[in-house]
């Protein structure tokens, strides 16, 4: 039986997290570090 991952929706807060490293000049993987979340969440959004 193939499991399929759940994915859980990112809060406010970690998206405003996202918004501010990105326009730090923050990478993808170091804001995911910061925030508690995979590296291919933060590319999600």
């Amino acid at each position: 039986m193939l499991l399929m991952k759940k994915y859980k929706q990112l809060t406010s807060e970690q998206r405003y997290a996202i918004y501010l490293g990105l326009e730090n000049g923050d990478t993808q993987r170091t804001i995911a570090s910061l925030i508690g979340v995979s590296p291919s969440a933060v590319s999600r959004e």
